[in-house]
């Protein structure tokens, strides 16, 4: 096994090529990597039960590999076939950052938290009923008093951990997109608010995680037909950094499928001190939703990164400070920031597109960067402006 770069797990990711075909058979021939196919053996437990994962949904494997192995493995991604890029495995985050001083809400939400009253989803007649959002993220609290009644499919991805929530942010992420708006304690906090909820925890309860599992739950979502894969996860990256062509080409794949990925921009910026931080891994992708934050009075975050090169760009922005949603219990409930919280927002707002109008993948893209409620505010940081319900 190499030695893991600063931000790697020291796997690998072999991105096949669309044509591709007999992927376990190739990886065996061309590295001697001995890969199971997740069709054939389930999604999770090859993740660190196997040398090799084929996701086939995707097109796309997880691998440990030597440096021999590596070396057979890139020089096949050079020649003709079915190998078309190898790349290390990245470690990835929850996306969270503390409230600053003053951010506090100044809207009444006694009904509805501020959030929901931005994106108009109260005025909205859908509601997601029938809509399945994923939350990949760190699982959720399943007894959790708010969510009872509700359609809940999900799964873990992280090695010795169950989907509960032990860390606190996939639970409010959760919360956010598809909670009650009528919980017993208000304010309303859910945009799509009878959405059937996947939950894929693909973070730890330390709140981290790693590509393989991130892609082994999307690949989940996509065949469990969702609509919308909401992920407010991520890692930093510096200006002019490629974004992952795996992701990239996931992403494509998933769109013809029907399925928006939605991915929260990041929280590297220090906007007040004049830095502004380039779109993270993976929302870096084109064909990934990059979400921007915003305060309630309209002020893109100051944490929230922004387009600053060609590479990755903000494609939209919604709430993302001070915002109230579930917490696991006792707690409940708990306010927090960062472009997680936006994601959610815009994913709530998707399944809600989608429920009124059949808009899928492509169409469902359009037609939020299209509602969007223009901003006075640059499109390097908010892209379309504020997510709006239909």
């Amino acid at each position: 096994m190499t030695s893991a770069a600063e931000g790697t797990t020291g796997r690998y990711l072999v991105l096949l090529e669309d044509d591709w075909t007999q992927a376990t058979h190739e990886l065996s021939r061309v590295a001697g990597i001995d890969a199971v196919d997740s069709a054939e053996a389930g999604l999770a437990d090859p993740l660190w039960a196997a040398d090799g994962l084929v996701m086939r949904d995707l097109g796309v494997a997880l691998v440990s590999a030597d440096p021999d192995q590596l070396t057979a493995l890139t020089e096949a991604a050079a020649a003709p076939g079915p190998i078309a890029l190898v790349e290390p495995e990245r470690v990835v985050h929850a996306l969270s950052a503390p409230v600053a001083a003053g951010a506090g809400t100044q809207l009444d939400e006694t009904t509805f938290t501020w959030g929901l009253q931005a994106v108009a989803a109260p005025n909205s007649t859908a509601t997601g009923k029938g809509v399945r959002v994923a939350v990949l993220d760190t699982g959720l609290d399943l007894t959790h008093p708010d969510l009872a009644g509700r359609t809940i499919e999900s799964k873990s991805f992280v090695e010795g951990q169950q989907v509960q929530d032990g860390h606190g942010h996939g639970t409010h992420c959760v919360g956010t997109a598809c909670g009650p708006r009528e919980p017993a304690k208000r304010p309303g906090y859910g945009v799509a608010h009878e959405a059937d909820i996947h939950v894929g925890k693909v973070l730890s309860d330390q709140g981290s995680g790693a590509d393989g599992g991130i892609l082994s739950g999307i690949a989940w979502a996509v065949g469990n037909g969702c609509a919308v894969v909401s992920m407010s996860l991520g890692a930093p990256t510096q200006p002019g950094q490629a974004y992952s062509r795996t992701y990239e080409r996931v992403a494509r794949r998933a769109l013809a499928r029907g399925t928006l990925i939605i991915a929260a921009a990041g929280n590297s910026s220090d906007r007040d001190n004049g830095h502004v931080a380039p779109v993270g891994h993976p929302a870096n992708c084109p064909s990934i939703m990059a979400v921007g934050a915003l305060d309630v009075n309209g002020r893109i975050a100051d944490f929230s990164c922004g387009t600053v090169d060609s590479v990755g760009s903000v494609d939209i922005a919604g709430p993302g400070v001070d915002v109230h949603s579930s917490w696991p219990m006792p707690l409940r409930y708990k306010r927090i920031s960062g472009t997680s919280m936006a994601t959610p927002h815009v994913s709530g707002v998707a399944a809600l597109i989608h429920h009124a109008s059949g808009a899928s993948g492509y169409e469902l893209w359009a037609r939020l960067s299209q509602t969007a409620r223009r901003l006075p505010l640059p499109s390097t940081d908010v892209g379309a402006g504020l997510v709006q319900a239909p």
